[in-house]
């Protein structure tokens, strides 16, 4: 007698349907379609994982240089400033500290601005 897959073969199915439910079109309806849009939507998903994390980081770097030009320095200038006063805060911290708290942020600016040589200040 032969065997076949049935029952393992229709859970299966019914794992992959679950997980395509939402798609368009055939997408969520037409298995080979359906296990193609899966691998592909999983590429997509762990490479953006990685892309959100650079995104973050470029929007925090923006709104830390916005913050610190209206107070009269550079990023980078900041940056380096932060270095030698030792202040060890992250750009997601500063970036919410520059948007939400406004003297906390000129209070480190200021300790930057003191640290730095009279040039770059």
């Amino acid at each position: 007698m032969r065997t076949v897959k049935g029952a393992a073969r229709n859970q299966a199915k019914k794992r992959l349907f679950k997980k395509v439910k939402g798609f368009v079109g055939g997408r969520s309806r037409l298995l080979r379609t359906a296990k193609e849009t899966l691998i592909r939507a999983g590429v997509y998903a762990f490479r953006d994982r990685r892309n959100r994390k650079r995104e973050f980081r470029k929007l925090w770097i923006i709104r830390i240089n916005a913050a610190v030009r209206e107070r009269g320095i550079s990023y980078s200038v900041f940056i380096n400033g932060l270095a030698l006063a030792k202040i060890e805060l992250d750009r997601k911290m500063m970036a919410e500290l520059a948007v939400n708290d406004a003297a906390a942020f000129d209070a480190i600016v200021d300790a930057v601005k003191a640290k730095l040589p009279a040039k770059a200040a």
